[in-house]
């Protein structure tokens, strides 16, 4: 098992999945990791909840990862692993092999509501299981499930569970995760990603960093050297556009945004809808506004 310190820290982009004409975009994928590697990103999340990948079959999945991985030379490749048929899971985690993975997502079996003992003994077998470093994923109001403090902190007692992704909607959860300081805490609410960083958190996996990426690292950079005025600054100007990043079903909205660059065509798989053209439109005002404030170096 791998070592983990210090590595779940910095911007990570939960990358989108490329369609055209309903297949995977391998060549739009890859010029998307071009990308965020260019823009200095600490690494990439592939087939979380941003890339879709529910609607993505298991060999979907691999070869997603496989093109990503082709691309990333060293940056760093965190891949998701959801679903509630702990079997399936196992045989899925298995496939990823000798992989260059710098760890596995995974959030609480969803649908079920196994309740803590059950979601815990249900992370526990993954690690136990896992090549690679286990990133929690706390995200009830995806899965059913609330990971009570409790149970995040006895799990972050085993060796293999490294980090958290944490959209669990609770300061005092997270504040108590990031004093305990077992796990690394990664901000999973983009609104939230400062505040994490201001309170001890290590960073964030943020989807609207896929929209200025630099922008978001400038901000983490700027908490670490402890300028908080360029922090608040950067922040404030890109709350705009994170909030028309959500305010439709994810990903519709920055897929809408990277067709708007150049970087894939605007197809997502239903049943998730395509941004509207009025939200659109909206964030095509709020990102030329913030272009205008801190112009593309």
């Amino acid at each position: 098992m791998q070592s983990h310190q210090s590595l779940f820290q910095g911007v990570w982009v939960p990358l989108v999945t490329p369609f055209s004409g309903g297949a995977v975009d391998g060549g739009a994928l890859r010029r998307l990791v071009r990308h965020y590697a260019a823009a200095g990103v600490d690494g990439l999340v592939v087939c979380g909840s941003t890339g879709e990948a529910a609607s993505l079959d298991d060999a979907e999945q691999l070869a997603v990862l496989d093109a990503v991985l082709a691309e990333a030379d060293e940056l760093p490749v965190i891949m998701g692993l959801a679903g509630n048929h702990q079997g399936h899971v196992l045989q899925r985690l298995s496939a990823f092999g000798t992989r260059p993975l710098a760890g596995i997502l995974a959030p609480a079996p969803y649908y079920v509501r196994a309740g803590q003992e059950g979601a815990a003994a249900y992370f526990r077998c993954l690690a136990d299981a896992s090549a690679f470093p286990l990133v929690l994923y706390d995200i009830p109001y995806r899965t059913g499930t609330t990971l009570d403090t409790a149970t995040l902190l006895a799990l972050a007692t085993h060796p293999n569970i490294a980090a958290i992704k944490d959209c669990g909607g609770s300061l005092e959860k997270t504040l108590a995760l990031i004093t305990d300081g077992a796990m690394d805490v990664l901000a999973g609410e983009d609104l939230q990603s400062l505040s994490v960083l201001c309170l001890g958190g290590t960073g964030m996996i943020a989807a609207a960093a896929h929209i200025r990426p630099d922008l978001f690292v400038a901000m983490h950079r700027a908490v670490l050297a402890q300028d908080l005025v360029l922090a608040r600054t950067l922040f404030h100007a890109l709350a705009p556009v994170i909030h028309l990043a959500f305010a439709e079903p994810n990903p519709g909205p920055v897929k809408a945004q990277l067709a708007r660059q150049g970087l894939l065509s605007e197809e997502l798989r239903l049943p998730m809808p395509l941004a509207s053209a009025g939200l659109a439109t909206r964030l095509d005002a709020a990102v030329a506004t913030l272009n205008r404030q801190f112009p593309w170096q």
